[in-house]
């Protein structure tokens, strides 16, 4: 079973390697890199850089696509290139799924239009433009249209594990979370706009202000 996992420069390194911690950890389950093309891209604040392994060309028909997010789909979101490829993959595919701001790529397809659709906090408004309706759960499914969209950034580790439980089974999910050992106990409750206090939420904008 092949899982392709988009990358493409200005990604938010953990949309995409959050799902490839939980799917690689399944044997039956092959996950390949594919962007424009081969070599290093560099995450959105240019810290990290990940590897394509192949291109959109040589990546035709995997059984699962996982779009990650980033600053960096707001150019995709325009290229026809990128468009076009997730239409044809999908397809195919059994499920065509994102992480965070990914959901932007594939709503621009035209994958989500009337459909409700996860994405980060920031880009509410952008995925509505294209004709999704944003809600805030962690991890949003159609499965009729085989369509999977989580939130912003670590849920994509949930979106993940869900996805094993639908292609494998509920006991190999619960295997691959063991194995990362994802028993979340985070020091504060502060991962939802609704959670925090006013004060908190500028500085999350302050700072995403200084890493545009």
């Amino acid at each position: 079973m092949q899982v392709a996992i988009a990358l493409f420069p200005r990604n938010t390194a953990l949309d995409a390697i959050g799902p490839y911690e939980v799917l690689q950890r399944i044997p039956s389950i092959d996950v390949v890199f594919v962007g424009h093309r081969r070599g290093e891209v560099r995450s959105d604040n240019g810290m990290l850089g990940l590897t394509v392994d192949a291109t959109f060309d040589e990546v035709t028909k995997p059984d699962v696509l996982v779009f990650p997010g980033g600053i960096g789909t707001r150019t995709l979101v325009e290229d026809t290139t990128v468009l076009d490829w997730v239409r044809e993959v999908h397809r195919h595919t059994t499920f065509t799924t994102s992480v965070c701001t990914g959901s932007l790529v594939l709503a621009a397809a035209g994958l989500l239009t009337g459909l409700t659709a996860g994405t980060h906090w920031r880009a509410t408004e952008l995925l509505e433009s294209f004709g999704a309706i944003y809600t805030p759960q962690r991890v949003v499914e159609h499965l009729q249209e085989r369509i999977i969209t989580a939130a912003g950034v670590s849920s994509g580790i949930d979106m993940a594990l869900r996805l094993v439980e639908l292609l494998v089974g509920r006991r190999a999910a619960e295997a691959s979370q063991l194995m990362i050992e994802y028993d979340p106990q985070p020091p504060f409750h502060a991962g939802a706009v609704d959670q925090v206090s006013d004060a908190t939420l500028q500085l999350a904008l302050e700072y995403y202000g200084q890493r545009s």
